[in-house]
């Protein structure tokens, strides 16, 4: 399984697949310490037993059903009030390699959940290595829900497989296959910003933003407001309208109200 390299410079060219781990993003960080760790090095598990999502959720998926891994990069042209461009570039890869099957009702949730209508078809969690002003290392942390059919603890969670069944016949997704695909468009997207790409990647973020420009309820402190979804700003923060006024948000300030 995972045999064959994909066809890119770097991403995926060195890559290290377990069965079963805890955690691809803690493998990642034990391999960091290791000076022939090349960026682009790939962690991928069928199993994992202690996944992480943000705001410290666990992440649960089937063995063998899904894609789950981490990617080893070396951002270093990138400061630390930089650091949620990457965000951007790998929700725009992911948004992109999942719109071949889909090409319609893909969304970023922000900061970087991946949803098809309004649920949830995968997730990223990136954690960062800062020194000084820049960013030393990522590890990019993506869980994808590929081929499973049921989400007894995630009632909001959805599959490519289950959202794809009206236009696809086949029993499941080659993983392996899949896998190629999704790391190469990673790998354009990371050279789009590292090259400085940056403004195009903005605007095409907020293009495919789920719920930008409508309003919507959101909770935040324990209340519950109606607002609009105005931006992201260059530190991450989520612009909502609020009584004609501009609000902030960081990640664990805010909720959607589906």
């Amino acid at each position: 399984m995972y045999n064959n390299p994909p066809k890119t410079l770097f991403v995926g060219q060195k890559l290290l697949f377990l069965p079963e781990c805890h955690s691809t993003n803690d493998i990642a960080a034990d391999l960091i310490n290791t000076a022939s760790t090349p960026e682009g090095t790939v962690v991928i598990t069928s199993q994992q037993t202690r996944g992480r999502g943000q705001r410290g959720n666990n992440w649960h998926t089937e063995p063998g059903k899904n894609l789950t891994l981490s990617i080893i990069l070396k951002p270093t042209f990138l400061t630390a009030n930089q650091q949620f461009l990457l965000n951007i570039a790998v929700s725009l890869a992911i948004h992109e390699f999942l719109s071949k099957y889909l090409p319609q009702n893909l969304s970023i949730k922000w900061p970087n959940d991946i949803y098809w209508k309004s649920q949830k078809m995968g997730g990223i969690l990136i954690e960062n290595t800062i020194q000084g002003l820049s960013l030393t290392h990522s590890i990019v942390g993506i869980g994808l829900n590929i081929n499973q059919k049921s989400f007894p603890e995630q009632p909001r969670a959805i599959s490519l497989k289950l959202a794809s069944q009206p236009f696809i016949k086949e029993d499941e997704y080659d993983l392996e296959i899949l896998l190629s695909e999704l790391l190469i468009v990673f790998e354009k997207f990371y050279l789009l910003l590292r090259n400085g790409k940056t403004d195009s990647l903005r605007a095409y973020y907020l293009r495919n933003l789920y719920g930008y420009g409508e309003k919507r309820f959101f909770v935040s402190d324990g209340n519950r407001f109606e607002g609009t979804i105005t931006g992201v700003d260059s530190q991450g923060r989520l612009v909502i309208e609020k009584d004609n006024k501009l609000c902030y948000f960081l990640f664990k300030e805010i909720e959607f109200v589906f």
